[in-house]
């Protein structure tokens, strides 16, 4: 697993071993970031990103290579959490980011208070489908959200999380191989 673009580019990024976290690959990453940046490849200047169920951390760490503010990544499990910490120090990256230990629903209280998101992506446990409404509805009802900001839900493709989320509406799906990106925005 790589970062994909930006200053970081080529550089290797840790997993862990075993079926504990399921990073998205780096092609269906590529895919996200070349969507996100069509037409502009200066979108990602300056942004504030919510990784949520980071895993590797991969996509916020993408985002910051591709010039993204600030990231702010959220994961339950301890070892997932010293991996992003751990990929953040390989690649010299010592400040632009928080790490937040808690599972998401608390981490978006948390953050609530000084955090206002351009872009938050979020990847649960495939197996957790209950999460994706959970999260999608708390972060429509949450301040995270600027008016503008894109939530980007990574599913597998023979599941959907749903339309709508209160103001989060999709307004694109997208399928590569077995996963697919859903992307929401306010309306």
């Amino acid at each position: 697993m790589r970062v994909i673009a930006g200053e970081y580019r080529r550089r290797v990024l840790r997993s862990l071993p075993g079926l504990e976290i399921r990073p998205t690959s780096d092609r269906l990453r590529e895919t996200l970031f070349n969507v996100l940046c069509t037409g502009n490849p200066t979108a990602l200047a300056g942004s504030f990103w919510i990784d949520l169920y980071a895993g590797t951390g991969a996509v916020g760490i993408e985002a910051l290579s591709r010039g993204a503010r600030i990231a702010h990544f959220v994961e339950a499990s301890k070892a997932a959490a010293a991996v992003i910490a751990a990929n953040l120090k390989s690649l010299g990256i010592s400040s632009g980011f928080q790490i937040v230990k808690a599972e998401a629903a608390k981490s978006m209280r948390q953050l609530e208070a000084g955090c206002v998101a351009d872009y938050v992506f979020l990847d649960p446990p495939y197996s957790m489908q209950d999460e994706y409404a959970k999260t999608l509805t708390a972060l429509s009802e949450s301040k995270l959200l600027n008016e503008h900001c894109i939530v980007i839900a990574e599913h597998q493709k023979r599941f959907d999380p749903g339309e709508a989320f209160g103001k989060l509406e999709r307004y694109r799906k997208l399928v590569q191989g077995d996963a697919a990106l859903s992307f929401y925005r306010m309306v």
